[in-house]
């Protein structure tokens, strides 16, 4: 799981525009990102529609972290150990065309 968490990381970061959100120096299978100039429901929404499950984390939920770091919402995709590095490429060729 987080090999694939990794290997997701890293396809968002490649992509234009894309911030991966992931604080830390151990991280987990839920990988967070923003998309510049979208809020990150109308990204997860945009990601369903081609059958990519998302959920968005908001800042009312998260006060301590994402207000010190001015995040409105973010972006949270859960890697899990039935995932494969297909689904994962998928992800991101969703993102970058939605």
């Amino acid at each position: 799981m987080w090999y694939l968490a990794k290997i997701l990381r890293a396809g968002l970061t490649d992509l234009p525009g894309v911030v991966v959100r992931d604080l830390g120096k151990e991280q987990c299978g839920i990988v967070t990102f923003t998309k510049e100039g979208e809020a990150s429901s109308i990204v997860s929404q945009r990601l369903l529609s081609k059958g990519i499950n998302t959920t968005v984390s908001q800042a009312k939920h998260a006060r301590l972290d994402m207000g010190s770091r001015e995040l409105d919402e973010v972006v949270r995709a859960s890697v899990h150990y039935y995932n494969t590095e297909e689904e994962i490429e998928r992800f991101c060729e969703g993102l970058a065309h939605c």
